[in-house]
């Protein structure tokens, strides 16, 4: 299950991994709910109302830990590429962690416009949370597509280096820039159940 951890936060199919380990499809499946079940995997599945437009599926699949994650990828010094990634892990740890919630989902659509994560309180309308090392010139197609089907959406960029929180608004779209703190702080009254 190296392989699984080596793509950490991407797409999960299983027959991917069932080739090179030389088992079926099920196999690969019984041992994700084995890592899922001692926390040491985490399955997002796709958010969606709209299966014409939206990927409805293929979950993806998170490492538990940001240092064992490195580990395996074999990164020795921590490089800049290396950061976005590491850092959507460490977010991810933390509403985990924080909020005790494990109904957190991504978003996809066919067009391939993507939010990192989704949390759909009951009765409340989803919050888009897309995680950026650097909060500075980042590309807020995904953010877009996704308040553009979920108009109600609180959309959220959690940066590293975002140390006061501010908004950016084009249209009827509301993006907050905040830091992982304020993030917490800001969705913990709606994941409370």
């Amino acid at each position: 299950m190296e392989l699984l951890f080596v793509s950490s936060g991407s797409i999960f199919e299983a027959n991917t991994y069932a080739r090179p380990c030389e088992v079926d499809r099920k196999t690969i499946q019984n041992y994700l709910r084995v890592l899922e079940a001692t926390h040491t995997a985490h399955r997002l599945k796709p958010f969606h109302t709209n299966p014409s437009a939206e990927i409805i599926s293929a979950p993806k699949v998170y490492g538990f830990d940001t240092g064992f994650i490195a580990s395996l990828k074999g990164w020795k010094d921590r490089r800049q590429e290396d950061r976005g990634i590491l850092w959507e892990h460490y977010v991810l740890n933390e509403i985990h962690a924080r909020l005790q919630t494990r109904r957190i989902h991504y978003w996809r659509d066919k067009n391939g416009h993507e939010i990192d994560f989704v949390l759909a309180p009951a009765g409340r309308p989803p919050m888009a949370i897309e995680c950026k090392w650097s909060g500075r010139d980042v590309d807020l197609r995904g953010i877009k597509a996704f308040h553009k089907t979920y108009p109600k959406a609180d959309c959220f960029v959690v940066g590293a280096d975002i140390h006061l929180p501010f908004e950016q608004v084009d249209g009827s779209c509301r993006v907050r820039f905040v830091d992982l703190e304020t993030l917490i702080k800001t969705i913990s009254p709606s994941i409370r159940l």
